[in-house]
């Protein structure tokens, strides 16, 4: 069978991450599909000047999934954390139709990292890592997958706006993990496209792999001062503990808040001793073809079109 990708459905297409994913991979040459829950209320964006066809599934049934897969040769999945449970029966169903790649809804935080399992957020993230165990056991069955772990998303708009970043520009303030030392891996979501596309456009190279990419590595020191030099003004900044913030999230899975996700993803990325910027050896940015970007003209261009930048 050949290994060459040229049609791929998408589940999750019309979110914040898979309008990216979509669009680099038309970019890219791919047929794409995009499938979607029957009545879903979700606006469905425009990928001028591509056509792209929307497809109605329901998930819980296994007939409508295989009927959705077939002629498919791979199924990128971006469906949230909330539901990503459903993954097994789509591998299953794709399985069925003979998709020949499967990329399961991580990003993020990379779920195979050693002894994430032992940690908050890596049990909150139990399910991802048991449906790439679960994807590995299918390889017999004539599947293959890659799965890609991306980092923080550094979308502008939301990590410079009292986001996970810590930086609030508009009203002048930063919060500051620990020493606001340790550097994290951030990615901007046209980069998690590309490397999804660079991943189908290469399946041999990239057969039964977990990759790690991201657009740089920063820390909440280097963003903010980056940000007070192009803005020329000073931001008032408070120092909190990874270990408040942490009893924090604790607090909040008590009372069956699961918006704690917040609190661990940030002391996973951001307090001192983290542990989780990506280094040369262990990116896959070269072999998906992918360049390191400026972290400091990708702040550029943000402030510049908000009316920030110093006069």
């Amino acid at each position: 069978m050949s290994s060459t990708i040229n049609t791929v459905a998408v589940l999750g297409g019309t979110g914040n991450l898979g309008t990216h994913i979509v669009r680099a991979l038309l970019v890219g040459g791919f047929t794409v599909t995009i499938l979607t829950r029957p009545g879903s209320t979700s606006p469905r964006p425009s990928f001028s000047p591509y056509t792209v066809p929307f497809t109605e599934v329901d998930y819980s049934s296994p007939s409508s999934l295989r009927d959705a897969f077939q002629g498919q040769d791979a199924v990128v999945s971006v469906l949230a954390t909330a539901v990503v449970q459903e993954q097994k029966k789509i591998i299953d169903a794709a399985v069925e139709a003979g998709v020949k790649r499967f990329v399961p809804s991580e990003f993020g935080v990379n779920t195979r990292k050693a002894g994430i399992e032992k940690t908050r957020i890596g049990e909150l993230l139990a399910g991802k890592r048991g449906f790439v165990d679960y994807l590995i056991s299918k390889e017999g069955d004539g599947i293959s997958w890659t799965g890609l772990s991306t980092g923080l998303f550094f979308d502008p708009v939301h990590v410079l706006s009292n986001g996970l970043g810590g930086i609030d520009i508009k009203n002048g303030k930063a919060t500051i993990i620990d020493s606001g030392t340790e550097p994290w891996p951030a990615s901007l979501r046209s980069h998690v496209g590309r490397a999804v596309s660079e991943i189908l456009r290469h399946p041999d190279l990239t057969r039964n792999q977990y990759l790690s990419t991201a657009s740089f590595n920063v820390s909440q020191n280097q963003l903010l001062k980056i940000v007070e030099e192009l803005t020329g003004k000073k931001l008032e900044v408070a120092n909190v503990s990874s270990k408040d913030i942490f009893k924090q999230g604790e607090e909040k899975l008590k009372r069956g808040d699961y918006s704690a996700f917040v609190e661990f993803l940030k002391v996973h990325f951001l307090a001192d001793g983290a542990g989780n910027a990506l280094g040369e050896e262990e990116s896959a940015n070269e072999k998906l073809g992918l360049v390191t970007e400026d972290v400091r003209a990708v702040v550029k261009g943000y402030l510049e079109g908000e009316g920030l930048l110093a006069a």
